[in-house]
């Protein structure tokens, strides 16, 4: 009976450990697959981003220097005076009027009540509307900037407003932000599981352990140490 007992007991702690092993193995497999294939994904998002940070970084560069180069356009288009009441909605119903797309950046009125103002903005182009309801007249400002400028606006281009309770008024600027919010998130997946693919190589770790230190030594420094060295 105590030997059959002892048989049943190490078939059991076989089975577990069979088991343990088992689901070891899926989860290695599956974080290597969401390593590889996050990282395939997000591969041209990273490359804007560190191409785009490159040139907010480097402005002496020729190819940073865009603005000079932007092209400036004025002209004059008739418009019917919007029944809405809102700043946003009249904003929006001249935008449909003048065929223009883009995140209403700012609007406001001038000296009378005839008068609106609004700027629309894309990675690309930015676009200041001047309105006289009185004359049926928007006088327009368009400007334009290369594809060189259209990367570099796309780093900094949220829709997000200094008033915190102003939304996004634009639906691909709605996209384009969840977009760099699913980048980030993605990178902070990437970097556990490369973190876990690190510590299975059991060879590599003194290796690793060296550069993760530099690497983290480096973080703080710019973290902490310019604001204590000041």
């Amino acid at each position: 009976m105590i030997e059959q007992s002892r048989k049943k007991e190490k078939s059991t702690q076989n089975k577990d450990s069979g088991e343990s092993k088992i689901n070891s193995s899926v989860f290695k497999l599956w974080n290597r697959k969401l390593h590889i294939y996050a990282g395939l994904y997000f591969l041209l998002f990273i490359w804007l981003f560190s191409i785009s940070g490159l040139l907010l970084n480097n402005p002496e560069w020729t190819i940073s220097n865009y603005w000079p180069e932007r092209e400036i356009t004025h002209f004059q288009k008739e418009i019917v005076q919007p029944s809405e009441s809102g700043d946003l909605e009249i904003a929006k119903n001249l935008m449909n009027q003048l065929l223009i797309r883009g995140e209403i950046h700012e609007t406001g009125w001038g000296d009378s009540e005839d008068e609106f103002r609004l700027q629309v903005r894309r990675p690309g182009q930015m676009i200041s509307i001047e309105t006289n309801f009185e004359k049926n007249l928007a006088d327009m400002t368009e400007i334009r900037v290369n594809s060189w400028g259209v990367i570099r606006m796309l780093h900094t281009f949220t829709g997000a407003k200094n008033q915190t309770d102003e939304k996004r008024n634009w639906i691909l600027t709605k996209i384009w932000s969840f977009s760099i919010d699913a980048l980030a998130a993605g990178l902070i997946i990437m970097v556990f599981s490369g973190l876990y693919m690190w510590y299975l190589l059991s060879r590599k770790r003194i290796m690793g352990i060296i550069f993760l230190g530099l690497g983290t030594g480096c973080c703080l420094f710019f973290l902490f140490g310019i604001t204590l060295f000041l």
